[in-house]
């Protein structure tokens, strides 16, 4: 059984469960780290983008920048997790802000003299971002008591989807006045104020003596240890089921977004209006879908959930047919609300089902296979296009997308994303 938090549900009073969780300087500080680190993931890629636009730097050395930064990600998320279970959530947030932050200087010093030093930095700051994953997941957890945890991760969402929103404009105005070396110094400033700024976790004690928990002078393998959160993940069908959903639309709907969005914009309509107008619907959509769900509770929270993780499919399926671009912008609208719809409920669930000890490493697996395999349906959708069509592809992308959340939602626990039986459950 999960261990409930020190501040118990049941102790709030019923005007401190309709307090903004913004409110608690605790969840502020992790919120506003978190934010920074957020933005500061979002803008190396558009600084470097810049880079490339002023001629300082390659388009074949972006490719390479940003793959490094991918496989720097990848490796560390797998070993933050454990080592987030192991020490402390709140030490992983340091030590990985202070990587990242350290490697945007460094980035900013390779421009036009050495691109292997770059890419190297890249790896690091990759690195970073990797590490902070988990933890924040894990230390969300820790500081913000069971019964406010769907408003703090909305919170959370929230911060994610306006630096998105907002981000370009403001990077576009800083760069009339500064060269693209001092927006990397900027970066590495984001990343120290996400290193100290979040204040210590408060881990459950019981956590620490929990059978199988990590802590205890005898350690095993970070392989050994991963592989028990993987154990823990499949002791939860709820969770198994809906990251394979999760795992197939992002592997496809993701891929559409990135690739065949910009084609069908381009060849189809003749202009980018149709691309900056869908990706601008699908961020407003999962603003509106962090706020709905912030305070929303439905009946079936899991079902729910997918149910708008399936509307993802609308995304790749407005693509298939000639249709009005506003026909496109309102699906891709429709897909930010609903996979806020599914964000929230199911780190919520994760943070309340799975062992505390255990719930870094089960949310690197979540990041790992996630968004882990993202780049490999980017590789394989072009290619694809290119062989079988535009139609078929995006028609493909549609289905799975459609699909998946439905054949995960006939495991019977991701009807609350919970293996508790409820009164519903009982004869």
């Amino acid at each position: 059984m999960p261990i409930p938090s020190a501040t118990s549900t049941a102790a709030q009073s019923p005007a401190d469960k309709q307090r903004t969780i913004l409110l608690d300087l605790a969840f502020l500080r992790l919120w506003t780290g978190a934010t920074a680190s957020g933005l500061a993931t979002w803008a190396l890629p558009f600084v470097l983008g810049l880079a490339v636009f002023d001629r300082t730097l390659a388009a074949t050395d972006l490719g390479l920048l940003l793959a490094a930064r991918t496989v720097g990600f990848l490796a560390a998320v797998p070993v933050a997790g454990v080592l987030a279970d192991r020490y402390s959530r709140r030490g992983v947030v340091l030590w990985a802000g202070l990587a990242a932050g350290t490697s945007a200087p460094v980035i900013a010093t390779g421009l036009d003299r050495s691109v292997l030093l770059m890419a190297a930095a890249a790896a690091v700051a990759g690195a970073g971002q990797g590490a902070c994953r988990p933890a924040y997941q894990a230390l969300t957890a820790e500081v913000v008591d069971e019964g406010r945890r769907q408003q703090a991760n909305a919170a959370m969402t929230l911060a994610v989807r306006v630096t998105t929103l907002v981000g370009p404009s403001l990077a576009a105005l800083l760069a009339v006045f500064l060269d693209t070396r001092a927006l990397l110094i900027g970066i590495g400033l984001l990343w120290l104020a996400a290193a100290f700024v979040p204040g210590p976790g408060k881990r459950p004690p019981a956590a620490q003596d929990a059978p199988g928990a990590s802590a205890g002078p005898a350690r095993t393998s970070l392989l050994t240890e991963f592989a028990e959160g993987v154990r823990e993940a499949r002791r939860h069908p709820w969770f198994v089921a809906g990251l394979g959903a999760l795992t197939a639309v992002i592997a496809t709907g993701y891929s559409a977004t990135g690739v065949a969005l910009p084609l069908v914009s381009r060849d189809e309509y003749g202009t980018e209006v149709v691309l900056a107008g869908a990706m601008t619907a699908y961020t407003a959509g999962a603003l509106g879908g962090a706020l709905v769900i912030a305070r929303w509770r439905p009946r079936s929270p899991g079902r729910a959930a997918l149910a708008g993780l399936a509307a993802y499919g609308f995304a790749p399926l407005s693509l298939v047919f000639p249709v009005h671009p506003v026909v496109v912008m309102a699906a891709y609208a429709v897909a930010g609300v609903g996979i806020e719809l599914f964000n929230v409920p199911w780190f919520t669930a994760a943070q309340r089902e799975v062992a505390p000890d255990k719930l870094a490493r089960v949310s690197s697996l979540d990041f790992l296979l996630s968004y882990g395999l993202a780049p490999v349906g980017l590789a394989v959708i072009a290619p694809a296009i290119d062989a079988f069509g535009a139609t078929p592809v995006l028609a493909g992308c549609a289905i799975v997308c459609f699909a998946a959340p439905a054949a995960a939602a006939l495991v019977p626990s991701t009807r609350t994303f919970s293996h508790r039986p409820t009164c519903d459950d009982t004869p």
